[in-house]
This record gives C-alpha cells, sequence and structure tokens, in this order.
C-alpha cells in the first residue's frame, strides 16, 4: 500500500479557487491510479475526479465538470486537484486515494487500497 497526506484546504469565497495536493510514500506511486473524493456532512464519500498511472486518462464527476481538474507528477509522487469557481456545495472533506486498477468502475470507493485522512474546504456564499 502507499501513504498519502493531502493539502491545501482552506476557507474560500465562492467563485474562488483552491488546489489541493496529495504527496504519497514510496517508489511505487506510478504503478496506482488516483482518485479525489469528498465527503459533505450528513452525506456519503462521493466521488470527485480520478487520473490513470500516467495521466494520459481523467474522469470527472458531472457535477464538478468544466471546473475541476485532476493532475499528477509521477516524479514528486503527487496528485493535484485544481478546483476553479467553487460553490458552497463544494464544501466538504476532501479525500485522495490510490487504486491498482482504472476503468468504468473507478468511481465505486471498493476500487481503492489507501485514503488519505483528509483536507477540509469551505465555501462561503
Amino acid at each position: 500500500q502507499v501513504q498519502l497526506v493531502e493539502s491545501g484546504g482552506g476557507l474560500v469565497q465562492a467563485g474562488g479557487s483552491l488546489r489541493l495536493s496529495c504527496a504519497a510514500s514510496g517508489r511505487t506511486f506510478r504503478n496506482y491510479n488516483m482518485g479525489w473524493f469528498r465527503q459533505a456532512p450528513g452525506k456519503e464519500r462521493e466521488f470527485v475526479t480520478a487520473i490513470s498511472q500516467s495521466g494520459s486518462s481523467t474522469y470527472y464527476a458531472d457535477s464538478v465538470k468544466g471546473r475541476f481538474t485532476i493532475s499528477r507528477d509521477n516524479a514528486k509522487n503527487t496528485v493535484y486537484l485544481q478546483m476553479n469557481n467553487l460553490e458552497p456545495e463544494d464544501t466538504a472533506i476532501y479525500y485522495c486515494a490510490a487504486s491498482r486498477s482504472y476503468g468504468q468502475s473507478i468511481p465505486l470507493k471498493s476500487m481503492y487500497d489507501s485514503w488519505g485522512q483528509g483536507t477540509q474546504v469551505t465555501v462561503s456564499s
């Protein structure tokens, strides 16, 4: 497994931007497909986006398409989530996760082997 640590969360006004980072330990980061999930108070953890091992393929939830961008730097063992035009509905704890598999099931939480502790994102109206 890989250990994951998120950073970059905070408080931002609606319409603003944040960039989250997820740093992974170990030399096998490039073997993992990476995803971002979020969990708002009282709600289930939901899929946000995922990226393949090489970064050549990405997948987004409809709610964030056109506003969020996932990317990765395998040399730095880091995956990023650029969030633009944030809305109050984006308020949640954001988690990164690592998966050995990639495909149509990538939005499923069960696909992921390792999870970070999360970083809080709060969007004020």
